[in-house]
Formats: structure tokens, C-alpha cells, sequence
């Protein structure tokens, strides 16, 4: 190609119109579905709050989720994984009835009791109907690539009231180690116009306050270091616990529909007969709670246990709030042992465990930053790396890649998925490597 005379500059800006136009586009969808779908979200928790019955409904509502999946969604059921693998591997344009479908079967989870997210269904959401201009402007690979992309920033931000966050988590979740810039002004803008749309729609965040946040100290980095060190472990349990479920619930229980029968029998017993309501649905009242009084230092424990059980056995939504509950509370109870505040260590947790979880130590940092203020960032930034360091090549999206390893050598480009196995072929081979001849 003959090279310009023009300005780079000038040569620029047919991109930025471009990407602007398309940004904004994929936003407005975006934005408005996760209106939707948090306006859902709020009717479905009113009404399983006010009839506690609905959740022996749980295994029934399982049951037709995952029949419909079965008939109409098995080319989408990877959910975020599979707009991962599009991303690194552009192969074919993703249904658009991967919104719908995942809309609905996060709004039946919730409706009837199981412990599942929201992130999931925004971030797919976003991603399905982004994807949809590649039909409507014929777009090439790479261009399909960035505005997949854009889609997840559009679907986080918009989900999260978090627009920065939302931005840098579409370039940090594809590949461990390695930000996409190419897709930065895309991402962003897509981002920033999902926020928007949605605040005109009338969302209303949840508003997490740590009131007061102590001068940096010595000890204080200390603290961040070893509950970073703990956050990341944390994350790594769950993310390992809730794949190994998966993988063996299907293992044993070929006819998908009934997966989510006998994960929700559990949930559902467990929930009723021990009063264990504050472990099901989002459970924002008590992530709110976290911030401002001790909680019961099991809290942790309790959730964790049934987003496994929900997720594990195939009940539609997401990882993320379950997260921030687990690293709420978790830090709630580590704050006093630590001699910290509990909001502030409530706080880290809320993001750490989540940065430790997804492998995304910079968008959970600046996601603190929007949420709990600047002063909160040294804090945060500390404790999400480490969470990050100490979560090892493990995570809640099994497509994620090795773009750089963490600390041992892992093959770059592998999927996490992918990586046990690789591992468990070099341990097997090496004795024959080192043998005598």
C-alpha cells in the first residue's frame, strides 16, 4: 500500500466517526436491554420475597429453562464463553436469540429462588445484539472482533453503573495478561453511552458507602496484601468448585433439563427448611449489610455454596454479584481480625474476589474507584493485583486465554479450560524426559 502524505491525524478521523457511530448503536441496545432486565430483575425479587412458597417452584422453573435450552439454545448455551471464543476465533455470527433466552432464564432463576448473577445476562446481552450490525454492515473479522467486544464493555457498564470498569473489563477479560488497545476508543465510548441509556431509562444503582477511609499506612498495605492473598484464593475456590460440579453433574445426568431439577431440589430445600432465604437471588440487602455492621463470619461460605450449586447444575445469570457478596462478607468478617474498618475491608473484598475470580485486576480496581471513591484506589489496586497473583491460571470464564502467565509457565494462547489437561500431560511425560537411557 502506497503511503499516505496526510496527517495521521487526518487519516484518523474516518475511524473515529466510524467507531463512534457504531459504538453508540450497540450501546443504545445494550443500555435499554439492561434497563429492561433490571426492571425485571427487581419485579422478580418482589414478588419471591413476598410469596417465599414460589421457590419449591425452583427444580419446575429449572426444568423448563433447561428444556428450552435444549430445544432452541444450544448453539448459545456457552454464554460468555462462547463470545470469548468469537472474539479470539471469529467463526459465525452469533444468534440473536441468545439475548432473549438468557434474559428470561435469568429472570425465571431469580424469580423462583436460585443464586445466580446479572453480569452473565447483560454482558451477553450486549455481546448478541453487537454482533447483529455484522450482518447489517458486512463486517470484516477484526471489525467483528472489536465491536463484540464493545458489546461486553456496553453490557457490564450498563448492568454495574459502571462505566469505567465496564470499558477496560471488555479489553482485560479476553486474555489473562493482555489488553486489547485497538478496541479502547470503541469500548469506551460503547461504555459511557450504555451507562448513560440506562440512567435515562430510570435505573437506580445500588449505592455502596464506606464512610470513612483511613490515611495510608504501613500496616494497612500489609493487611491489603495478606486478604488479597485470601480474596484470590477465594475466588479460585469458587470458580474451580463450580466447573468441577458442572463437569460432574453432567457426567451423571446425560438429559440436560434435568441438571437444574436437582440443583434446585437442594437450593430450594436447604433455603426453606434452615432459613437460608439471605443466600438466594442477588442478595443485595445483605452485600449493603456488609458495609455497615458485623455479619456472621459463615456468610461467605453460605453463598459461595449456593452459586455453586445453582450455577453448577445449569441455572441461567452470572458469577459477578455472587462475588461481590462472597467478598463482601468475607471481608466483613477478616476487617476486625485485621484490625481494619469493616466498610473499607468490606469494600476490597467486594471487588478482590472478583478481580481474583475473572482475572481482571485493573477493570475490579477502577470499578472501586467509581463505587467507593478515588481514596479507596491505593487500597483496592493493592489487593485486587495480589487477588489476581494468587487466583493461579484458573477462572470463571474457561475460554479466557493465556495472553502473558501469571507465574508458572503456561503455553500462551491456551484456553484455562484447556490448561489442566496440557498440565497433567507434561507431569506424565517428564519422568520419560529425565530417565536414565
Amino acid at each position: 500500500m502506497k503511503p499516505s502524505k496526510r496527517p495521521e491525524q487526518i487519516d484518523l478521523l474516518p475511524y473515529m466517526g466510524k467507531w463512534l457511530l457504531l459504538a453508540s448503536a450497540v450501546a443504545t441496545l445494550a443500555g435499554s436491554a439492561s434497563a429492561f432486565f433490571l426492571f425485571a430483575l427487581e419485579w422478580a425479587t418482589a414478588i419471591r420475597v413476598g410469596h417465599r412458597w414460589l421457590i419449591w417452584l425452583l427444580p419446575l422453573a429449572g426444568f423448563a429453562v433447561g428444556l428450552l435450552y435444549l430445544r432452541f439454545g444450544q448453539h448459545v448455551e456457552a454464554g460468555n464463553n462462547l463470545l470469548i471464543d468469537e472474539i479470539h476465533d471469529p467463526k459465525k455470527v452469533i444468534p440473536l436469540r441468545m439475548a432473549p433466552l438468557v434474559l428470561g432464564g435469568t429472570v425465571v432463576s431469580h424469580l423462583f429462588g436460585a443464586s445466580v448473577g446479572r453480569e452473565g445476562t447483560a454482558v451477553q446481552m450486549g455481546g448478541a445484539l453487537a454482533d447483529q450490525f455484522t450482518h447489517v454492515f458486512k463486517l470484516k473479522h477484526e471489525d467483528r472482533r472489536i465491536i463484540l467486544m464493545a458489546g461486553i464493555s456496553a453490557g457490564f457498564a450498563s448492568v454495574f453503573g459502571t462505566p469505567l470498569a465496564g470499558a477496560i473489563f471488555g479489553l482485560e477479560v479476553l486474555a489473562i495478561g493482555r489488553l486489547r488497545y485497538d478496541a479502547i476508543l470503541p469500548c469506551m465510548v460503547a461504555a459511557i453511552v450504555a451507562d448513560q441509556v440506562g440512567l435515562l431509562w430510570g435505573v437506580h444503582h445500588t449505592h455502596y458507602a464506606i464512610t470513612s477511609i483511613p490515611p495510608i499506612s504501613a500496616w494497612l498495605l500489609v493487611a491489603m496484601i495478606v486478604a488479597g492473598a485470601i480474596f484470590g484464593l477465594t475466588g479460585k475456590v469458587f470458580a474451580d468448585a463450580t466447573h468441577a460440579l458442572s463437569a460432574w453433574v453432567k457426567k451423571r445426568v446425560r438429559y440436560a433439563p434435568l441438571r437444574p431439577v436437582l440443583g434446585g431440589l437442594l437450593v430450594a430445600s436447604i433455603a426453606w427448611f434452615f432459613g437460608a432465604d439471605r443466600y438466594i437471588g442477588l442478595g443485595i440487602p445483605t452485600i449493603v449489610e456488609a458495609f455497615r455492621q458485623p455479619l456472621a463470619p459463615y456468610d461467605f461460605l453460605g453463598k459461595m455454596a449456593f452459586t455453586v450449586v445453582s450455577l453448577g447444575t445449569g441455572f441461567k445469570g452470572g458469577e459477578v454479584t455472587p462475588l461481590f457478596y462472597i467478598g463482601a462478607t468475607l471481608g466483613n468478617a477478616l476487617g476486625p481480625l485485621m484490625n481494619v474498618p469493616i466498610p473499607l475491608m468490606a469494600g476490597v473484598g467486594f471487588v478482590a474476589v472478583f478481580a481474583g475470580a475473572a482475572n481482571t485486576p485493573i477493570a475490579s480496581t477502577l470499578m472501586a474507584m467509581e463505587l467507593f471513591g478515588a481514596e479507596a484506589g491505593v487500597y483496592a489496586a493493592v489487593a485486587c493485583v495480589v487477588s489476581y497473583l494468587f487466583s493461579g491460571h484458573t477462572g470463571i470464564y474457561r475460554s479466557q486465554r493465556v495472553g502473558h502467565a501469571k507465574h508458572r509457565h503456561a503455553p500462551e494462547g491456551i484456553k484455562l479450560g484447556e490448561l489442566p489437561v496440557y498440565r497433567k500431560a507434561q507431569f506424565e511425560k517428564a519422568p520419560a524426559d529425565t530417565a536414565e537411557p
